[in-house]
């Protein structure tokens, strides 16, 4: 009877499982934003692998053995691209050689915005402890395209080609995943939409500029912002000049981010009225997964609604 019944229990694992892919594997994504929304997409397959854990920046991150080892399994690579990730650059052509590329701020549907010049969006001179200022080429796009929702979609539909082209077996699953993903991103542009329509005009400036494409999409606008470049971090001069637009203009926040040195921003608000508050472009402070995309936009919302209108 023992027998049996370990016969009749094999096939019914085996009928449940008939029309079920095997699970997916050798996925990588680079930084959170990425690997929450290529963790949706693969819900029910598979889990991709991530980069940068933590509250690591990408502007200062250095590759650990580990990461290279991801890198050599990997079958398939997402990332924005060579100017967010830029330590990824060279270990993508050296390493991930059997894997399959995806460059999704390249994606179709992305709208790319160039990068801000003029103002307090401006370097001047040298920064840093005499350090040369970052420079961008002219026309060169702005990196952080998962801040807009609809960005975030596009990518998400990209993930999903990109994942049924590899493992057509899952396909199905890849496309009704990414059909509820995106569903979700447009209830939560809407919710937040609703939630800093109160705000607009209120100024503000932030670390660095990353936030443009949230800024655009919910109609907020940065007024500057402290550096061009967060690994170049502002001379004596540059925060004088800072400190004395956020007073002439009446700016009501100035935001740090817990990846950098939050007391330049004690700096430049001194005396001015202005209030300091954090930003998290990055979700550093979030648990990596499917829900980290929409904890990381309400994140950025509930900060600019806590400093701007702490009283609302």
């Amino acid at each position: 009877m023992g027998a049996l019944r370990a016969l009749a229990a094999a096939g019914i694992l085996l009928w449940a499982g008939a029309g079920q892919a095997a699970a997916f594997e050798g996925v990588v994504a680079s930084i959170k934003p990425v690997h929450s929304l290529v963790a949706g997409v693969m819900k029910g397959v598979g889990a991709p692998g991530l980069i940068l854990k933590g509250a690591a920046s990408p502007h200062t991150y250095v590759m650990r053995p580990s990461d290279a080892a991801a890198l050599e399994a990997a079958r398939l690579v997402f990332w924005v691209g060579p100017h967010m990730e830029a330590f990824l650059a060279r270990p993508l052509r050296s390493l991930a050689r059997d894997a399959a590329i995806v460059e999704l701020g390249r994606a179709e549907g992305v709208v790319p915005l160039p990068l801000r010049e003029g103002g307090m969006f401006e370097a001047h001179g040298h920064e840093g402890g005499g350090g040369h200022a970052h420079s961008h080429a002219h026309g060169e796009a702005d990196a952080h395209m998962w801040l807009d929702p609809d960005n975030a979609a596009a990518m998400v539909r990209a993930i999903a080609a990109a994942l049924s082209a590899a493992d057509p077996a899952n396909a199905p699953a890849y496309a009704d995943n990414a059909a509820a993903l995106v569903a979700r991103l447009d209830a939560l542009a809407t919710e937040i939409d609703g939630e800093l329509r109160p705000l607009r005009g209120k100024g503000f400036v932030v670390f660095h500029d990353a936030y443009q494409y949230f800024e655009k999409r919910f109609g907020v606008t940065a007024a500057g912002s402290i550096t061009v470049s967060p690994e170049v971090l502002p001379g004596a001069a540059r925060i004088a000049e800072i400190r004395a637009r956020v007073r002439a203009l009446g700016v009501a926040c100035v935001f740090a981010e817990p990846q950098f040195e939050p007391r330049l921003v004690d700096v430049v608000i001194e005396g001015t009225g202005a209030r300091a508050g954090a930003l998290d472009p990055e979700g550093g402070g979030l648990a990596e997964g499917p829900d980290l995309y929409f904890e990381l936009l309400r994140g950025l919302a509930a900060s600019l609604r806590a400093c701007l209108a702490p009283d609302g």
